[in-house]
């Protein structure tokens, strides 16, 4: 039955594809609207956060991970990623409640949109991973090949969990404020600009670090950029089983919870 409600969603989705273009063409308008560099500040952002940070790390903090620029490079832009997707998710519903009102449109369609906006705009600051790999001397390895990956697997994850966020929302909007706090706790608990070290780190906060989803797309990503290395096969599965999972939840919970949203718009 499940099977089947996912299935009709899919054909909603791909009804309404225009639309859905649309959408993310409007937000990315509104994003760098009077913005002097505009869609370069895509490729600029991760750049200077990571000289900031590599300072930091690299004087104040010593930081003996090989290839640091690039080691916070990546594991940054994918949590930037997840980080304002998701919260560009929230609102989604919220902020076109005046459209809902109007017009019938699947509702699922807002949180999708502002993923997917996200999504270019983390495609764009794959120029500046590149950048940093040129800058750094790091070799190109045919694994490289399989950045896709990761990345297409990370925005189904943040789909699933961006419609329970836009879900919450509605009803609680308390929920906006807590969700900040959520993700600062969940960046510390992901190896951003950290190894993942028992050297650095007890073994019982590795063991708990390992059930983080972020750490294996990360992970995933840094394996075939930094080191050239096909990932291991648990790798994959948690990747593949996160965002599987975070996306049947996330439909399930939205579409439960879509009935009575014209009450509280």
């Amino acid at each position: 039955m499940e099977c089947i409600k996912n299935s009709r969603a899919i054909q909603h989705l791909l009804k309404y594809k225009p639309l859905l273009k649309e959408l993310v063409v409007r937000d990315l308008k509104v994003k760098y609207r009077r913005s002097f560099l505009g869609y370069l500040w895509s490729l600029l952002n991760p750049l200077l956060m990571m000289v900031v940070m590599t300072v930091v790390f690299s004087f104040m903090f010593r930081s003996n991970i090989e290839n640091f620029p690039l080691y916070l490079i990546c594991g940054n832009t994918l949590w930037a990623f997840f980080c304002e997707s998701t919260t560009m998710a929230m609102n989604s519903v919220l902020s076109n409640g005046a459209l809902i009102k109007k017009v019938y449109i699947p509702k699922f369609i807002f949180p999708i949109s502002r993923v997917l906006s996200s999504f270019v705009t983390m495609s764009f600051s794959l120029v500046a991973i590149l950048i940093v790999m040129l800058v750094t001397r790091t070799p190109f390895h045919w694994p490289l090949l399989l950045f896709p990956i990761p990345m297409v697997l990370l925005l189904v994850f943040c789909i699933g969990i961006g419609m329970v966020l836009s879900a919450l929302a509605v009803y609680f909007r308390d929920i906006m404020h807590l969700y900040s706090v959520i993700t600062m706790a969940w960046m510390y608990a992901t190896p951003i600009f950290y190894p993942l070290d028992p050297e650095v780190l007890p073994q019982q906060i590795i063991n708990v670090i390992k059930y983080n989803p972020m750490y294996h797309y990360i992970n995933f990503f840094r394996q075939i950029v930094i080191y050239g290395n096909i990932p291991e096969i648990e790798t994959w599965i948690f990747c593949a089983g996160s965002a599987i999972i975070s996306l049947v939840i996330g439909l399930a919970i939205f579409r439960k919870m879509q009935k009575n949203f014209i009450l509280y718009l």
